[in-house]
């Protein structure tokens, strides 16, 4: 059976009936219809039908103020609203599933409202800004944004499903993002990028990244270093980090791509600047040979931080690294310092601030875990990538499907069936593991 034959309703449907219950089987035996999934063990399928029921369907939401389309909520009793980094995971999955392209599009359709309503308000160098998190009302409007991962979101969808209607939706907005993106936090034009938020508080900028990482303790906000004569406050971080500068040239490679599929070769010559230069900035001021990764350096001395956390290994995934800093990566990330019996940890292990469970200093997440493996395979280090997206995919047969996991123990934590942890089903997808297979049932490619 094709898969286009699966799940004919939107929002609201559950996968036992439309996937086949598969959960409870004892040992391994021929899939029958209604499985959208073909498996290599029953604990397996059993995860990926968990992943999708729990982790993407269930987080299907009504449209709700100021949403005006459906959304996609994250999980737990916090976190109500649409999110940037989070929700890209969850229409990546929805992509595989028929009849899901007009939903998907709502889906995004919430960020450009959201741009168009912060315009109205919004001096002209913050404009295009897009929220972190689009919160549900009556929560106050978020003023700093997030991970720029929309325009991987984007890729990701048209590569499964090729909606060309879902591109001429979003590019030109995208590149408004993008722009606003590079003037604002890109503050000295030098590549590097650094955190900001519109309300002045240090922990709301520290909400644009991996909100913990103890590459950003003892940060500090400041007004712009360069604008003058504006009624401006201490809007923006003295330090520039390696995780949000990597996922904004990620964001742009997509961005120049996508361009290109649609004939706008002007967008992707412009974005391809953008590119060279924040790979050029990156690989001149934030690599650090000794370290083996990239490191957050101070905004306006570009002195290093001596300190590796996760954003130090996203360079990978976005194409940064010549072929020698990637070895080199690859080589310190097999380390003890990195591979913990649940890798990778947030920080590196011989850091005094590591926990194994402590958040963001020292735990395990599957969404980074997921990139930072597709990093380590583009540039030919497989074992190393399968070694960590094996791990990652066992213990959450083991330990269940939770946001975050204890580094040493495997242990969950956080809360259950975060829509992030659907990478923990995405990871398979792409081929990344190795002891663990998952594959589409009619076989068509998934990345």
């Amino acid at each position: 059976m094709k898969r286009r034959k699966f799940l004919k309703t939107a929002g609201g449907v559950t996968l036992a009936s439309a996937l086949g219950d598969f959960a409870g089987a004892a040992e391994p035996a021929p899939l029958g219809e209604g499985s959208l999934f073909e498996a290599s063990s029953p604990e397996v399928l059993a995860l990926a039908k968990r992943v999708m029921e729990r982790c993407v369907l269930e987080k299907i939401m009504p449209p709700t103020p100021p949403l005006k389309n459906t959304w996609i909520v994250p999980g737990g009793p916090y976190y109500k609203g649409q999110w940037i980094w989070d929700t890209m995971f969850v229409v990546d999955l929805l992509s595989i599933l028929p009849g899901k392209k007009e939903l998907i599009r709502d889906i995004f359709q919430n960020y450009w409202d959201f741009q168009d309503r912060w315009n109205e308000d919004a001096p002209e160098h913050a404009r295009d800004m897009i929220t972190v998190a689009i919160k549900t009302e009556p929560q106050a409007v978020r003023q700093f944004s997030q991970i720029p991962i929309l325009a991987w979101g984007v890729e990701r969808v048209y590569r499964r499903n090729g909606d060309k209607q879902l591109l001429r939706q979003c590019l030109g907005r995208l590149e408004r993002f993008h722009d606003w993106y590079w003037r604002e936090r890109d503050l000295h034009s030098n590549g590097l990028i650094t955190l900001g938020a519109y309300t002045g508080k240090l922990q709301h900028a520290k909400w644009e990244t991996f909100d913990y990482e103890c590459n950003m303790d003892g940060m500090q906000m400041t007004v712009h270093p360069k604008r003058k004569g504006l009624k401006e406050g201490a809007w923006y971080a003295d330090i520039c980090v390696p995780g949000n500068t990597a996922y904004l040239i990620m964001g742009e490679r997509s961005l120049a791509r996508l361009a290109e599929i649609a004939g706008d070769k002007a967008m992707a010559a412009r974005r391809k600047l953008r590119v060279e230069k924040g790979v050029k900035g990156m690989r001149a001021h934030m690599w650090d040979e000794q370290a083996g990764t990239f490191l957050s350096v101070r905004r306006d001395t570009l002195e290093k931080i001596p300190v590796a956390t996760i954003g130090s290994w996203i360079p990978l995934a976005a194409g940064v690294p010549t072929e020698a800093m990637a070895r080199r990566m690859a080589e310190v990330l097999a380390s003890p310092a990195w591979m913990t019996p649940l890798p990778v940890p947030t920080v590196d292990r011989t850091d005094k601030r590591w926990k194994s469970d402590a958040f963001w200093r020292g735990d395990v997440w599957p969404p980074t875990n997921y990139q930072i493996a597709c990093g380590l395979a583009d540039y030919g280090h497989t074992d190393l990538a399968a070694n960590i997206a094996d791990k990652t995919v066992g213990n959450a047969i083991k330990n269940g499907v939770s946001e975050h996991y204890d580094s040493i123990s495997g242990r969950p934590l956080g809360v259950r069936d975060y829509c992030m942890s659907s990478t923990l089903v995405t990871m398979m997808l792409d081929g990344l593991t190795r002891k663990y297979g998952l594959k589409l049932r009619d076989g068509n490619p998934c990345s």
